[in-house]
């Protein structure tokens, strides 16, 4: 038998491979032998990665983009020797719209996160009523708040900027990220860069401000690719990440189509005991488990504070249609990267990406190409209609919002079921008890993923990363000298 350590990645996606990657390249570098098996209960790996392409559109089912200032998947990229087929935004698709009793506002320049860095375009929009206006500029004296417990993001959008600036703009922009309520969402786990402004800088307006000064000057450092651009993707699509860890984890076991049924100590107290959902028994020295949180629960002993903990995590279920047209179709130029809806306005859209205009290598020439998600915290309403019901309603509301009235080449609706997990006040905590209860009764099993510290594409590497590096310590330490 083989008696290099084992370790086994729970879950095929974008976490799950980097995690391996990771982990390989640690062993190698530290001269640290291992066997590496991944884990995956589809009949695909990647996750909720998945590039379409369909009468020469290339096309997104799942996330369809990162953000360029998170460096986790650019440096990921760098060392697959994937830098060059990275790709910004359309420089020419720079405004984005909002939409406000039915019409398409174009959102104010200099917004940084839903905050304002530039005072005139601001002062200018037709979004905002003079008195919302005025309350924001409050900002710029209010003293800041001394107490350090958590609150909700939306509770301190609205001390900080009013309630209005927090409904038109903010909560269309930020929820929208999380598919949830602002009044519900952690700002510390989800925007923790707000709480640290407002401790350091007491304005978010004037902290924001210097950010986006220093962020200017700190993207030199960058990527040719990755500068002047807020998002990247790749030209042949997202799945080309995939392809590059799956192409590099040379030597690294596979078993798809397998899912984890239990997972327990070892009768001997040496290593961990899994037990495939086919029946069969993996042994593993060490275990990075990247699976949603209530999946996570279900493999942990119930009766265990974490597991219980785990269940805890609520996700909401959301949905994207993909409507292809021919470019003389559209009513209004396409001159921005779409617009996003807030809630108030009451549609069934909560978005809508201008794809082939924001990336222009999504569709081909005269070709038009949108995206629009269905669903968010409190409105599931997609859930319990047809394929073609919610198709219906997503085109009632192009119609009502872009005047789009003609039949679209083709459609595709990829639901995303408890894809989007909620980050509470009190977020960070939970996490906190639920790794520390793992550490003293499972110290060689990790928990990471989108549930954790970040849903983003990059923040799901970085986490794959840590857990790797982390594991590659425990296993050192544990071994004999």
């Amino acid at each position: 038998m083989d008696t290099k350590p084992h370790v086994v990645v729970i879950g095929g996606g974008i976490t799950g491979l980097s995690a391996a990657y990771y982990l390989k390249k640690q062993m190698e570098e530290t001269g640290q032998a291992c066997r590496i098996t991944v884990m995956e209960k589809s009949d695909r790996f990647g996750g909720k990665i998945s590039t379409l392409r369909r009468d020469g559109f290339v096309i997104e089912k799942g996330p369809d983009s990162f953000l360029a200032r998170k460096p986790a998947l650019v440096e990921l990229a760098r060392e697959l020797g994937l830098e060059d087929q990275l790709t910004g935004t359309n420089p020419n698709a720079k405004k984005t719209y909002i939409l406000s009793r039915g019409k398409l506002h174009r959102m104010p320049p200099g917004l940084m996160l839903g905050i304002p860095t530039e005072i005139m375009p601001f002062m200018r929009t037709g979004l905002l009523s003079p008195a919302a206006k005025a309350r924001a500029a409050l900002d710029l004296v209010l003293p800041k708040r001394t107490a350090d417990e958590d609150e909700s993001l939306g509770h301190f959008l609205e001390r900080r900027l009013g309630s209005e600036v927090l409904s038109q703009i903010a909560e269309p922009l930020l929820a929208g990220i999380y598919a949830g309520n602002t009044y519900d969402l952690s700002v510390k786990a989800t925007f923790p860069q707000f709480h640290s402004i407002e401790q350091k800088h007491r304005s978010l307006i004037l902290g924001m401000m210097k950010n986006r000064k220093e962020g200017g000057e700190e993207s030199r450092t960058l990527p040719e690719s990755a500068r002047n651009t807020t998002f990247l993707t790749f030209r042949e699509g997202l799945e080309t990440i995939v392809h590059g860890l799956l192409d590099a984890l040379d030597n690294v076991r596979f078993v798809k189509q397998c899912g984890i049924a239990k997972l327990e100590k070892a009768a001997d107290g040496r290593g961990y005991r899994l037990t495939r959902e086919d029946g069969e028994i993996e042994e593993a020295d060490g275990v990075i488990l990247t699976l949603p949180a209530y999946a996570a629960a279900d493999l942990l002993a119930a009766s265990k504070p974490e597991a219980q903990e785990l269940r805890k995590v609520d996700y909401v279920s959301v949905g994207n249609v993909i409507l292809a047209y021919d470019e003389k179709d559209m009513k209004r130029e396409l001159d921005g990267s779409g617009f996003v809806v807030p809630r108030r306005e009451g549609r069934f859209i909560t978005a809508c990406t201008w794809t082939s205009k924001k990336w222009l290598h999504t569709a081909p020439d005269g070709k038009a190409l949108l995206r629009c998600y269905v669903g968010r915290s409190g409105d599931d309403r997609w859930l319990h209609m047809s394929e073609d019901e919610v198709v219906r309603a997503v085109r009632q509301d192009l119609k009502a919002t872009m005047g789009i009235t003609a039949e679209p080449l083709f459609t595709e609706l990829t639901p995303l079921m408890h894809s989007m997990p909620q980050y509470p006040v009190g977020h960070l905590d939970r996490i906190r008890r639920i790794r520390e209860g793992l550490a003293k009764r499972m110290p060689e099993v990790l928990i990471t993923g989108a549930a954790f510290h970040g849903v983003g594409l990059p923040d799901c590497v970085k986490q794959g990363k840590e857990s790797a590096l982390e594991l590659s310590r425990l296993l050192k330490e544990k071994s004999p000298v």
